[in-house]
């Protein structure tokens, strides 16, 4: 009699199978409220290597950390009529606190953009001060109707950053270049994953942006994921809260802004493009545990040589982890290694002591092959690096595989609700028809410039549009 699948298989149920592998690798649980949930340490700790990749690519463009409170009154919102508008269905509201009714209601932080700017139009008094670059690591609150763990819950971990500039030049660049230098090299080069930059809508905007500029993901059942966003607030939120400098001229100017942010999200975005139906596959540039070394028996000349090998791994600058539990049963934590996607197993027993080897495993290719256990540490620098390109080819041999060129309408719908995504020309789509694909369930995810780059604005000529169903 076969054996049953440790995970429900992908073909077979995909958001059930995405739900399994959440709890079988110990990355969440969901919370006591519905929409909320509880991040287990193992997933915590992709989390941690996303915000130090990120941070450390935030700093290098000279932005620096704050944070700012989780409750605004109820008042800041009602200053940018687009953007209260936007986000009203999704605010969580807090009317009493110590036992009383408040004088004015406060929000839980769904977004930063009102507090912060409360505080930049104090901050911000001379051209000297400009440009004014913030970025805060924090949780925010947006009600959900529909929660699914990571991907939309009604309290999520991110990072928001709020700037202020001279000019909508200054502004429109710096916005540019979060989105390549911090999202994009963080996807492409840290997460392994194929994304496509390109520009909103005017539909699909930021609300109160003048433009949002998106990466975009394919998952593996083919639907699109936004992975992260950089807007340009042009002087929307300036004007509601009077942030202004005095020029080198003398003169009193308004503040051009931007703002951005990535979030938890791209754990699930981890789980569903590079997952399969043994588990999750961990990019090892991201792994927090980059190779497992497991001892077979409870042997101690085996314990021993575990340990050396550990440390010999550690010494070489790989991220190792020593699993010498065993009292558990070898067969178990073979498998839970594997559904957590660490890139690399390096398992030791007898036999292997008594040959010199080690029998590697490796998550992302498959397969495992006997090593010499004096080969390894110079072996396994090169191996990961070489499973990090992997990833990043398979996620790009994927998207461009079920990526379909078309004219029509119908066209587009077809090529979308099929499991893959389309391009259509946007003359030949217009807002017309983007209005319509809702009725489908698809949208337009973004627009490109015909030979992939970010168009310079939503009417640029050739501009493409990417069609799809999305999370």
């Amino acid at each position: 009699m076969a054996k049953a699948p440790v995970l429900t298989p992908r073909a077979d149920d995909f958001p059930r199978w995405y739900q399994d592998l959440i709890t079988k690798a110990e990355l969440a649980d969901n919370g006591p409220v519905r929409g909320t949930m509880v991040i287990r340490p193992y997933g915590y700790g992709l989390w941690e290597r996303m915000q130090a990749e990120m941070d450390a690519r935030i700093k290098e463009t000279g932005t620096q950390n704050a944070y700012f409170p989780l409750l605004i009154p109820e008042s800041y919102l009602a200053r940018e009529a687009d953007h209260v508008e936007g986000f009203a269905p999704e605010l969580a509201v807090v009317t009493h606190g110590g036992g009383k009714e408040l004088e004015e209601p406060a929000v839980v932080r769904p977004t930063s953009e009102m507090i912060v700017n409360e505080y930049f139009s104090k901050w911000v008094q001379s051209h000297r001060d400009l440009p004014l670059l913030i970025n805060q690591w924090a949780n925010v609150v947006r009600w959900e109707l529909r929660p699914r763990l990571f991907l939309r819950t009604s309290e999520f971990l991110w990072q928001e950053g709020h700037t202020a500039h001279a000019t909508y030049e200054e502004a429109r660049a710096f916005a540019a270049r979060i989105h390549r230098r911090v999202y994009e090299d963080f996807m492409l080069n840290v997460l392994a994953m194929d994304v496509v930059p390109g520009r909103k809508t005017v539909r699909e905007r930021f609300a109160g942006a003048v433009n949002t500029l998106t990466l975009e993901g394919m998952m593996g059942d083919g639907k699109a994921l936004q992975m992260a966003t950089s807007h340009e607030l042009g002087q929307n939120f300036a004007k509601a809260f009077n942030t202004r400098y005095l020029s080198k001229e003398g003169r009193q100017e308004l503040v051009w802004q931007t703002s951005w942010g990535s979030t938890t999200r791209m754990i699930g975005a981890l789980v569903m493009m590079h997952g399969d139906d043994d588990g999750l596959r961990v990019p090892p540039r991201l792994a927090q545990i980059q190779a497992v070394v497991l001892a077979i028996k409870g042997d101690e000349a085996v314990l021993a040589k575990v340990r050396e090998v550990g440390d010999r791994l550690k010494a070489a600058g790989v991220r190792v982890h020593v699993d010498d539990r065993t009292d558990t049963p070898f067969g178990r934590r073979a498998v839970d290694w594997e559904l957590k996607g660490v890139p690399v197993r390096i398992e030791i027993g007898p036999r292997d002591l008594e040959n010199g080897t080690a029998m590697l495993a490796r998550r992302i290719p498959g397969g495992k092959e006997p090593v010499a256990l004096d080969a390894l540490a110079g072996l396994l620098p090169g191996i990961l690096e070489e499973d990090q390109a992997t990833l990043l080819r398979q996620s790009r041999e994927r998207r461009e595989s079920r990526t379909t060129e078309v004219s029509t309408f119908e066209e587009a719908v077809e090529a979308a609700t099929a499991g893959g995504w389309a391009r259509i020309p946007w003359a030949a789509l217009g807002e017309e028809g983007e209005s319509k694909l809702a009725d489908h369930a698809v949208t337009v995810r973004c627009l490109v410039a015909e030979d992939g780059s970010v168009p310079d604005a939503d009417d640029a000529p050739g501009n493409v549009a990417v069609v799809a169903r999305a999370y």
